[in-house]
């Protein structure tokens, strides 16, 4: 085959350090616009970017050209550099050191937008935590709770 073609969406999600609350509607949108900035510079295409007070997810289609952890490096890396200069209340704001990142079936996709769209209303009765494990379940990934949260 002389061409190599790939289509493979990603769902992207990673919390504040510590889960802290910080992330408020002044912040949010230019920091959505940011991390879609980081994802179209490295080719990979976003979809949906969006979250809560101490979380957020990155909907994107991945670029053959760029590995996972690089992608993720520097969308935390960036973004963590960038939220520093956004004032004095984020000085210190970093991420968690993990994330999870779980593919999408292209004909989920709107499935997947809805979901992170109403973020705001599903985080009424349901905290980051819950819905975290839930993806954990939902995707079979094993894992030590120990090891989930720092």
């Amino acid at each position: 085959m002389p061409q190599s073609l790939s289509k493979v969406y990603v769902h992207i999600v990673f919390s504040t350090k510590q889960r802290e609350h910080i992330l408020n509607e002044q912040v949010s949108p230019k920091l959505y616009r940011y991390l879609a900035g980081i994802c179209n510079k490295m080719e990979c295409r976003p979809i949906k970017i969006g979250g809560h007070t101490d979380h957020v997810h990155v909907l994107c289609m991945l670029s053959k050209k760029v590995t996972i952890i690089k992608l993720l490096e520097e969308l935390k890396k960036s973004s963590s550099k960038w939220m520093k200069l956004q004032g004095d209340n984020f000085r210190l704001f970093y991420w968690q050191d993990g994330y999870g990142i779980f593919s999408v079936n292209p004909y989920e996709i709107e499935i997947a937008v809805e979901y992170i769209e109403n973020q705001y209303e599903h985080h009424r009765v349901k905290t980051f935590q819950e819905e975290y494990r839930a993806f954990l379940k939902k995707y079979e990934v094993d894992y030590d709770e120990r090891y989930v949260w720092d």
